[in-house]
């Protein structure tokens, strides 16, 4: 059942409507949380992303909320009734949806998160006016500004340079025109006051030259030549796009490059296109968070055998760099939070593959297993992977002190090693020699005995 956006305007033919909240409670005791099943739903027809009204939600209750975007579920602790979110719900539409002028919800959030301002303007009037951020929402949206689409603004440029390349055209073929009309009227002239006897020589040239003047100036009308152009077209559009896309924030240029990566593996080229992701990456200036972003799409409870199925993948980006490494630890502490029960038992060996396949280093693991961070999941379960990784952290330990172990007893060898040097010897010859001891005649102590 749907009802109006602006509950407050009881006409039933309001063109502006969303479906009612529909709320599940789940757990008991202190476990007990309420999940909102059609949130996605709610937050399209408010053309606001869904995690803005679940944590106005959690703002106006005093309770955490959780976001699973993947799933689609939001959730906030607490049991709560649907009538009673619906209720709060039209306050998050008066003060983050609802133009101040017309009442009407056609509007977009400009966030800018250095001078910390939330704006907002109506496609309806054409109203533009700043947002009280004295709200904890507003904190929330200022760390989290919505994703930006650029198709419209795509679609202008494409429309304005294929035009332009229409205007070229039609110049070229009026220019054709023009100059086959002065060649015709030259060509008259020519032949009233020539001889008859020298008509068919003027005329040969000035038929080659015509046939000439259609191979030069024609314009290929084939599909090929059609595709062609639009790419060219395509290329000049992406050029212009190119330094509005680095001057987003950091939220929307991870979100495009998290977007690049889902529509490769949706379209099953995500095999191949392993440069492709990299240049985007860098293109978006994301690349050190290319490990996480790719870990989150490409990994699941059977990472083992997709470590060595995209390894291409994740070399790019982690090779030599230890930045990215930290970031696909994160990655896989994630990944571990959604598939606990399949991979916390395997944390060690799964540590081993991603060791054994270059896409960790020793001095990396090591560092990330010195201390326990909440960055990525609660610090319980960051606990819980460090003690499963501890035997694989103990190895790498142990390993290490053997290497260095006998580097050092090599070194002593290298000390015992005499090297002889002869003129008229032919080959180089190499000696060991035993450390020299004392004799014992020359310091004997009779007295002593």
């Amino acid at each position: 059942m749907s009802v109006n956006v602006n509950r407050n305007v009881s006409d039933q033919f309001y063109r502006y409507k969303m479906p009612r909240l529909i709320a599940k409670v789940e757990g008991k005791g202190n476990g007990i949380k309420t999940v909102i099943v059609n949130m996605v739903d709610v937050a399209k027809a408010l053309n606001r992303p869904p995690t803005y009204p679940t944590k106005f939600f959690g703002c106006e209750l005093g309770a955490q909320t959780q976001f699973d975007a993947k799933n689609d579920r939001y959730i906030v602790n607490g049991s709560h009734e649907a009538n009673k979110l619906q209720d709060m719900l039209d306050g998050f539409i008066r003060k983050f949806v609802l133009c101040s002028e017309c009442d009407n919800p056609e509007t977009d959030l400009h966030v800018n998160p250095k001078k910390q301002t939330i704006g907002s303007s109506c496609k309806a009037c054409g109203n533009q006016g700043m947002l009280d951020t004295r709200h904890k929402l507003c904190t929330f949206i200022l760390k989290n500004p919505p994703a930006f689409h650029l198709s419209f603004t795509n679609t202008i440029l494409r429309a304005n340079l294929f035009q332009n390349a229409e205007t070229d055209s039609s110049c070229v073929k009026e220019k054709k025109e023009k100059e086959k009309k002065n060649r015709k009227k030259d060509k008259e002239n020519g032949s009233g006051s020539g001889e008859a006897g020298n008509h068919n020589d003027i005329d040969a040239p000035d038929a080659v030259d015509g046939e000439e003047d259609d191979d030069d100036w024609a314009e290929e009308t084939t599909e090929e030549a059609q595709r062609r152009r639009m790419e060219e077209i395509s290329d000049h559009a992406k050029n212009l796009t190119l330094s509005e896309d680095l001057e987003k924030p950091l939220e929307e240029r991870v979100n495009m490059f998290y977007n690049f990566v889902k529509q490769k593996k949706e379209s099953g080229a995500i095999g191949s296109a392993d440069k492709e992701i990299l240049a985007e990456a860098e293109r978006l200036d994301v690349r050190a968070m290319g490990p996480l972003i790719l870990s989150e799409l490409l990994f699941d409870e059977n990472i083992r055998d997709q470590i060595k199925k995209y390894k291409r993948h994740f070399l790019r980006f982690c090779l030599n760099d230890k930045k990215a490494q930290k970031y696909l630890l994160g990655g896989f502490e994630c990944l571990v939070k959604l598939y606990q029960s399949q991979l916390l038992p395997r944390v060690a060996v799964i540590l081993k593959d991603l060791y054994d396949a270059d896409l960790l280093e020793e001095d990396v693991i090591l560092a990330w297993a010195e201390k326990v961070s909440k960055k990525y999941v609660s610090k319980e379960l960051a606990k819980e992977i460090h003690a499963k990784a501890a035997p694989f952290v103990k190895w790498l330990k142990e390993a290490e002190e053997e290497s260095e172990g006998s580097e050092a007893e090599e070194e002593d060898d290298d000390e015992n090693v005499e090297v002889e040097y002869s003129h008229s010897a032919r080959e180089l010859k190499v000696e060991t020699v035993q450390p020299k001891k004392a004799e014992e005649d020359d310091d004997l102590d009779i007295d002593a005995i």
